[in-house]
C-alpha cells in the first residue's frame, strides 16, 4: 500500500489488477478540491488507474458531476439518548440491557492503560475461531495489542463492560475531526458472556456518549457488505437502531486501463461482483474448511456459546 501526499492530503494506492487511489482516512476527512486533485494526479502520472472518493455524513446527495455509485454505511441519527432508547432501539435491546444490569454487568468509560490492554488481550485470546471464521487478533502479544488500539487516542473513548473486575467486552469510539460522527473502530467481547446482553449495553453507552457530546451520528461500518445480503451482524445493527445510509462514491478513470476496468465493473471487490448465491456458497466452503482444520477450536467456541439467557 503506497502512501502519497497531494495538496496537503494523504492518499493510498490499493489493488493489483485495478490500482485505485483514495484518501488514506476518507472516513475522517473530505476531498478539499476534487478537480485540483484529479489534475494533479494526471499531471504527475502516478501509477494508478482510478481515483475514488466518497461523500461523508450528512452529505447524502450527489454533489459532483463524476461517474458515481452508491456506497452504504450503518448509522444511528442521534438527537437524545431517550429518543434512541424509546423510538429507535428494538424492544429486545432494552430487554438485553436490563438483563445485563441484573447480572451485574457495569458499563463505563475507561482509561487507555496497561490494565485495559491486558483485558483486551484476554478477549482476543478467548478462542481462535469467532463466528465461524479465524480470529485475526488471536495470539497477539501485549505490545501488538497495545499498538493496535492506541491510534487516535486524543479523540477516542474506550467503553468497557465489566463483570466484577473482569473486562468482558469493549468498544473503541473515534470521533471525526469535525465531530460530525463517532465511529466504532473496535467492538469485541467474550463469547462466554454473550447471553447476558452486554453487547447491547455497550452500544447503549456509546449512544449516550454521542448524545452528551452533541455528536449527531454513530457509525458502525457498513450496513450491507457486498452482495452477501443480511446476516447476524446486520440484524444486530438493525436491532440497535442503525439504519442503512447511502452515500455517493465517485470513480474517475486516470488512464485507458482505468476506463476499461471501470466500464467492466472490475474496480469492485469480489463480494460486490459475484452473485449472492456464489458468495454464500464460498462462505460455507470456507467455514467447512476451518471446521475441518481447526475442529478443536470450533469445539471451544461452541462450548463458550452455551451461556443461557434468563
Amino acid at each position: 500500500m503506497n502512501r502519497i501526499l497531494i495538496l496537503g492530503q494523504e492518499f493510498v494506492i490499493m489493488g493489483k489488477i485495478c490500482r485505485v487511489i483514495r484518501l488514506r482516512q476518507e472516513w475522517d476527512e473530505d476531498i478539499l478540491d476534487p478537480k485540483k486533485i484529479i489534475d494533479e494526479l494526471k499531471g504527475k502520472k502516478i501509477r494508478a488507474d482510478l481515483f475514488t472518493f466518497a461523500q461523508r455524513l450528512p452529505n447524502t446527495e450527489a454533489n459532483y458531476p463524476y461517474p458515481m455509485e452508491w456506497d452504504n454505511i450503518a448509522a444511528i441519527p442521534i438527537s437524545t439518548y431517550e429518543n434512541w432508547w424509546t423510538n429507535q432501539a428494538f424492544k429486545q435491546v432494552r430487554k438485553n440491557v436490563r438483563r445485563s444490569e441484573r447480572r451485574g454487568v457495569v458499563v463505563k468509560v475507561v482509561e487507555f492503560n496497561d490494565d485495559l490492554v491486558r483485558g483486551i488481550q484476554q478477549i482476543y485470546d478467548e478462542t481462535r475461531i469467532r463466528q465461524g471464521t479465524l480470529n485475526t487478533h488471536y495470539g497477539k502479544s501485549f505490545e501488538e495489542t497495545k499498538r493496535a488500539n492506541m491510534t487516535y487516542l486524543e479523540r477516542s473513548d474506550f467503553i468497557g463492560a465489566f463483570m466484577q473486575d473482569e473486562l468482558i467486552g469493549f468498544i473503541k469510539l473515534v470521533y471525526t475531526k469535525d465531530k460530525v460522527f463517532a465511529r466504532t473502530i473496535a467492538i469485541e467481547g467474550k463469547i462466554r458472556y454473550r447471553g447476558i446482553g452486554y453487547m447491547h449495553a455497550l452500544i447503549a453507552k456509546a449512544v449516550e456518549m454521542c448524545a452528551a457530546k452533541h455528536v449527531p451520528y454513530l457509525v458502525y461500518g457498513k450496513f450491507i457488505y457486498g452482495k452477501k445480503g443480511s446476516d447476524s451482524l446486520t440484524m444486530f445493527k438493525q436491532y440497535n437502531g442503525f439504519r442503512k445510509v447511502n452515500l455517493p462514491r465517485y470513480y474517475i478513470p486516470l488512464n485507458l486501463k482505468g476506463k476499461i476496468l471501470f466500464s467492466l465493473g472490475l474496480h469492485k471487490n469480489l463480494n460486490e461482483i459475484l452473485p449472492r448465491f456464489i458468495i454464500r456458497t464460498l462462505l460455507k466452503i470456507r467455514k467447512l474448511y476451518y471446521e475441518t482444520r481447526y475442529w478443536k477450536d470450533f469445539k471451544v467456541e461452541r462450548e463458550l456459546s452455551k451461556t443461557k439467557e434468563d
